[in-house]
């Protein structure tokens, strides 16, 4: 029986109640219309993917081929695929000192600034104040100054006649100008200046497992401040300044504007060699050869950096799990 025109249809009395619960069958067109964001999340990929192709993998390709190459005289670079040229490099004791250098810099610079940052960044992470805000923004203002100003600030601070030496001269402290600069100790006070920045912010945002309610319940069953800090605080904080401690390793194993211009040309480092090499000397393959060991000297940082992490992450599972 049809139905008459302008009204609803009638059900079907013969329709079971299986039948009106049953299912609907995905169309062949649903696959399709999944596969679109995927597609259009794999073309939103290409761009920076290119991008890390253009100014990364292909200039990291081009290092690595340019360290199998040996040095000529006057600049000139002999093309061909040996080792001759990492054998030079690792058998130098002056490069043995640089590399030593670097890491004792990073070492130094890294200690420092974590030892300096930590409690600013606990202050930060634990205060309700409503001046929060713009004490954040005064943590991390040094960011908008560039390092190059920030060096030559030091260079006046920490010079024989900068301000720490007129200073203590002043008070009758010192008989002699103290030696800050040009030497490992001003790049090291700098640094950890110029690197303070960046290591509140990593630890800020590692902070997140400290819950104030722990350290209240601590005080309550009678612990004392420093158990407190040792056995609650600390460990939750790790995470935090495991990672600020990776990013100012990094930084400064890399960094070429302090050491230059505080060291005075007595402060080697790889990135300063590197650029000695490849543009006074125009030793490219020796300049590739330095390069290719400050990569490997990343790797092991950030190995160390994730051996630390999963240990890390290892013991607070087990703790959680033998409390519960």
């Amino acid at each position: 029986m049809t139905a008459a025109p302008g009204t609803a249809p009638e059900a079907d009395p013969k329709a079971t109640p299986e039948a009106a619960t049953a299912p609907v069958r995905d169309s062949p067109e649903r696959p399709a219309r999944r596969r679109g964001p995927a597609r259009q999340a794999l073309v939103l990929l290409v761009p920076g993917l290119l991008a890390l192709l253009l100014t990364y993998a292909l200039p990291l390709v081009w290092v690595v081929r340019m360290s199998l190459n040996e040095s000529g005289e006057g600049g000139l670079i002999r093309q061909t695929v040996s080792l001759a040229t990492f054998g030079e490099v690792l058998g130098s004791s002056h490069y043995g000192n640089v590399i030593r250098q670097t890491v004792e810099l990073g070492v130094l610079v890294t200690f420092f600034t974590l030892v300096v940052s930590y409690p600013v960044a606990l202050f930060l992470a634990r205060t309700t104040s409503r001046w929060r805000g713009l004490l954040m923004a005064l943590a991390i203002a040094p960011l908008l100054i560039s390092s190059v100003a920030r060096t030559f600030g030091w260079m006046a601070i920490l010079g024989r006649q900068g301000v720490v030496n007129k200073t203590l001269d002043g008070l009758g402290l010192i008989d002699a100008p103290l030696h800050l600069a040009n030497n490992l100790t001003g790049v090291v006070i700098a640094s950890t200046e110029i690197y303070m920045p960046f290591a509140i912010l990593a630890m800020i945002s590692g902070f997140g497992r400290l819950d104030p309610a722990l350290e209240h319940a601590a005080a309550s069953l009678g612990a004392p401040r420093r158990t407190v800090f040792r056995r609650i605080v600390l460990p939750l904080t790790l995470p935090g300044v495991l990672t600020a401690g990776l990013l100012v390793f990094v930084l400064s194993l890399s960094g070429y504007v302090t050491p230059r211009l505080i060291g005075g040309g007595r402060v080697f480092v790889l990135a300063t060699e590197i650029y000695d090499e490849a543009i006074t000397s125009l030793d490219w393959p020796v300049a590739a050869v330095l390069s290719m060991l400050l990569l490997a000297l990343f790797g092991v940082v950030i190995a160390v950096y994730l051996w630390a992490q999963r240990a890390l992450e290892a013991r607070f599972t087990g703790a959680q799990e033998a409390r519960s």
